[in-house]
């Protein structure tokens, strides 16, 4: 455990645009992947909205990946990997709301197991491991998310009991939005959104807006500030020992995960470099022994 300087990397977004059924999630989120990527073909969308992706198919040649039921955390999981297999750029999940609460989501496998409160300790570990996925992802993620109003039951002064209305509530788990970049919540049929969480700076306390490309450029601007992966590949790359290596990881704290499985490939290299040089020095100090048990004289 130590102290050190804070740097500013590179990073890939994480972002969510929540609303009703409606409001223009979908559409919103295919602008503002353009305007990260600049290039279509560099776009999926992971798709559990009956198609509703393929709509927008006039804006450009973007890929879309159709998740049927169940929507177990597994399957969205596969889907990511598939998209990061295809050395997709921008992943748009439209939408995570069905992990939670459609058919074969949490929710239901939940009242599968018998709906007890133990039964979360099974699964949650499957949500975890799908908000995982997004998080650790390689590519900038888009994730949409449904609203719904949400209710209690309250009682007055006199003691009645009276249905209280608390306004809109997103359909996943509670505490999603915290892991979030920047977190957009469409409030109304006119595509306007607010901030209602940002790390960047850019939008929060602003007027409400419309999401356009150029939403999308600022926030790849914003994201290609600092120190590059590229630079700090070619700073493992080029380091020529362990305790180097370590050093950088230790450095480089808030990319580890994207850099763990090249300190290791290159911890490896070391490693069978080493053993090749004490090989060597073995037979120089023995020049009687020639390699593979032939002997010198």
């Amino acid at each position: 455990m130590k102290l050190q300087q804070a740097k500013r990397h590179q990073v890939k977004l994480r972002l969510g645009l929540s609303g009703a059924s409606g409001f223009g999630k979908s559409y919103s989120a295919l602008l503002l992947a353009f305007g990260i990527t600049n290039d279509w073909s560099k776009i999926a969308v992971i798709d559990t909205e009956n198609g509703s992706a393929s709509l927008y198919s006039h804006l450009g040649n973007y890929n879309v990946l159709s998740l049927l039921e169940p929507f177990s955390p597994e399957r969205y999981i596969e889907a990511i990997k598939t998209c990061e297999n295809a050395s997709i750029e921008v992943i748009i999940i439209d939408s995570i709301s069905h992990e939670w609460s459609g058919k074969g989501g949490c929710l239901q496998i939940h009242e599968q197991l018998g709906g007890r409160f133990q039964d979360w300790a099974k699964l949650t570990p499957r949500h975890t491991a799908f908000i995982d996925a997004i998080l650790q992802s390689k590519c900038h993620v888009i994730t949409t998310v449904r609203k719904k109003i949400d209710y209690s039951m309250d009682r007055d002064s006199n003691g009645k009991t009276k249905v209280i209305k608390h306004g809109l509530k997103d359909i996943t788990r509670e505490g999603f939005s915290y892991e979030l970049t920047v977190d957009f919540e469409v409030v109304n049929e006119s595509h306007l959104v607010k901030a209602s969480k940002d790390r960047t700076g850019l939008f929060m306390d602003k007027p409400e807006f419309v999401i356009n490309a150029s939403t999308g450029k600022k926030l790849i601007a914003w994201c290609n500030e600092g120190i590059s992966i590229d630079q700090i590949k070619n700073e493992i790359e080029n380091c020529k020992s362990i305790e180097l290596l370590k050093h950088i990881y230790s450095k480089y704290s808030t990319v580890q995960n994207e850099i763990k499985p090249l300190i290791i490939e290159r911890k490896q290299r070391l490693e069978s470099l080493d053993t090749q040089l004490i090989n060597t020095k073995d037979i120089v100090e023995s020049p009687n022994t020639l390699p593979n048990g032939i002997n010198s004289k």
